[in-house]
Formats: C-alpha cells, sequence, structure tokens
C-alpha cells in the first residue's frame, strides 16, 4: 500500500469518480438535469473535505483530549451537513434512475459518504 500522500486524499480524485459514475450508470440526456444537481453536490462536498483537511495540517493536530474532541466534532458535523446537502440530489437521481441503474448506484455508492 502505498503512503497517504502519494495516494492522494479522495476530494482529489472527485472529477474522475464523476466522470466513471456517470459512465458506468449510462446516465440519459432526460436524466442529465438530476445527474448533474448530484455531481454538482459531489463537487461542492470534496471542496468542503478539502478545505477542512487543508485547515486540520496547517493548524496541525490537537493535543489535548477537550481539543481532539472539538475537533472531531466540527468534522463530524461537517459531514453531516454535507450528508444533508446531498441527500435531496441523490434522492431526485435515484427516482430517475431505470432498475438496472439503481442496483449498480447501490453496488457502486458503498455507503452515505461513498460519494467521497
Amino acid at each position: 500500500m502505498q503512503p497517504r500522500d502519494r495516494m492522494g486524499m479522495p476530494f482529489d480524485h472527485c472529477e474522475g469518480r464523476i466522470a466513471y459514475l456517470k459512465a458506468e450508470l449510462q446516465i440519459t440526456d432526460a436524466q442529465t438535469p438530476a445527474w448533474n444537481a448530484f455531481a454538482n453536490s459531489m463537487r461542492s462536498g470534496a471542496r468542503t473535505m478539502k478545505s477542512a483537511h487543508e485547515e486540520m495540517m496547517k493548524s496541525g493536530m490537537p493535543t489535548t483530549m477537550p481539543a481532539r474532541m472539538g475537533a472531531a466534532h466540527k468534522m463530524m458535523s461537517s459531514r453531516l451537513g454535507m450528508m444533508d446537502r446531498t441527500a435531496p440530489n441523490m434522492k431526485a437521481l435515484y427516482t430517475v434512475l431505470s432498475p438496472a441503474q439503481r442496483k449498480s448506484f447501490d453496488e457502486m455508492m458503498p455507503g452515505p459518504m461513498g460519494m467521497m
């Protein structure tokens, strides 16, 4: 396994992930508006995570337990906010997918944060 800095972070591969999902799902012209809204949610989430990561790297890891808990709470709150903002677009996309596309989508997205 490569060191983390050589692998990159998930948000570094957002556009590739979006292109892969779109191609694998074979998004149709009729599905494109819902797809674009979902893809933009993924982009927004990636930007949020990248910003949080850069802030954490700049300020360093907290050394006290209360500070570590505060940092973890902040990160979890950020991720929850991303899920809240992404869920409506994901649901709208899911409703326009065919049964076969839904099956593929379910398999390709490992969990609520699979979009990252």
